[in-house]
C-alpha cells in the first residue's frame, strides 16, 4: 500500500474523520529535505499498512490546510489520532523517530 495523497478537499475525510492513527507529511516538490524524506514515508506506508494511514500533502497545492495547521517550514509531519494532533516532527527526521511515535500510538 502506498501513501494517501491529500488535498484541501479530502483532508477532513481522510484525516480528521479517521478513527485511527494518521501520519501526514507536509512537503513540496522543490524542497530538498522533503525529497530525501520521501523514501522513508514510502517505507512507513508499506510497514504500517493496515495499522496506520500514511499520507502526503503538497503544501503548495493545499494552502488552506497548510495555513490552518501553521505549516511554515517543510518537511513537517503531523500525526493525528481520532482527528486530533498528537505529535509533530519538523525537518528531516530518521525513520526510527517516526516508528517510535507511531508505535507509541498504536
Amino acid at each position: 500500500m502506498s501513501e494517501v495523497m491529500l488535498t484541501d478537499a479530502n483532508f477532513e475525510q481522510e484525516v480528521l474523520k479517521d478513527p485511527g492513527v494518521v501520519l501526514v507529511d507536509f512537503w513540496a516538490p522543490w524542497c530538498g529535505p522533503c525529497r530525501m524524506l520521501a523514501p522513508v514515508i514510502e517505507e512507513l506506508a508499506a510497514a504500517y499498512a493496515g495499522k496506520a494511514k500514511i499520507c502526503k500533502l503538497n503544501a503548495d497545492e493545499a494552502p488552506q490546510t497548510s495555513s490552518k495547521y501553521g505549516i511554515t517550514s517543510i518537511p513537517t509531519v503531523l500525526i493525528f489520532k481520532k482527528g486530533e494532533i498528537v505529535a509533530q516532527l519538523a525537518g528531516l527526521q530518521s525513520k526510527v523517530a517516526f516508528e517510535e511515535k507511531l508505535n507509541a500510538l498504536l
